[in-house]
């Protein structure tokens, strides 16, 4: 069944809060804090491998630099879109819509804003969300999504153990994003080339690393306006394709 890769991972993300929201209750300030910097660390550190792996080639045993210049036009010019846009107000904008609707107070959930805009940035920023998204489109194959969901699930308990209920809601938009993805999986597959995965993924590590600094420091970068960084490969992609074809 296509799209199951999708429920699954939203159905484990829900249990996975769940279990957070119900251990936030017994949990001190203090052990929060030590939780949320403990999973800032682990963010940077996985921002951190998935960027090496796009930025750094092995080459006859000497390491050498790849993609420096991607990454610095891909940043450059997707924090400028992402400015124009104001994408990051508009995250929070929703977070804050939400929190009304469900009438939450700042007492009852000071970290709603935060814990939805961060964990949906984390679960849609990626390369198993475009490739198990795919995979599930193509071949109703939704072992890929699933592993993610088992993972993102895991995050989902901490998140919420510290920054609560905010990280139930971040299934809206990782529905939303995997499954357009999904859905449109038989038009992108075609287009879509390792190396293009390969840089789609490495720039959304160095996202993904952002947000492990906001976790530790507070909101020092505005990942969210980011996140225009992430199209710039498929530009470049393009760009390339024409020129060997001339």
């Amino acid at each position: 069944m296509i799209g199951l890769g999708t429920l699954g991972n939203i159905a484990l993300i829900l249990i996975g809060s769940t279990i957070g929201l119900v251990i936030k209750g017994g949990l001190k300030k203090r052990f929060q804090d030590t939780i949320m910097s403990a999973l800032g660390l682990a963010v940077i550190f996985i921002g951190i491998s998935g960027a090496l792996e796009g930025l750094l080639v092995i080459e006859d045993g000497k390491i050498s630099s790849s993609n420096i210049m991607l990454m610095i036009v891909s940043l450059a010019i997707g924090g400028f879109l992402g400015e124009a846009i104001n994408i990051e107000d508009k995250l929070d904008q929703v977070g804050e819509w939400l929190k009304g609707k469900l009438k939450i107070t700042k007492e009852k959930d000071k970290g709603f804003v935060q814990g939805f805009v961060n964990s949906s940035l984390l679960f849609c920023v990626g390369a198993m969300a475009i490739i198990g998204s795919l995979k599930d489109g193509l071949f109703a194959d939704p072992t890929i999504l699933l592993a993610k969901g088992f993972i993102d699930g895991v995050v989902a308990i901490f998140f919420a153990s510290t920054l609560g209920i905010g990280v139930f809601f971040s299934v809206i938009p990782v529905g939303i994003y995997q499954g357009i993805i999904t859905l449109a999986a038989g038009y992108i597959e075609p287009y879509l080339s390792e190396r293009l995965i390969t840089n789609l993924s490495f720039v959304g590590s160095i996202l993904i690393f952002a947000i492990g600094i906001n976790m530790i420091f507070g909101k020092k970068i505005k990942s969210g306006n980011l996140l225009p960084a992430v199209l710039i490969p498929i530009i470049y992609e393009i760009i390339l394709n024409f020129y060997n074809h001339n």
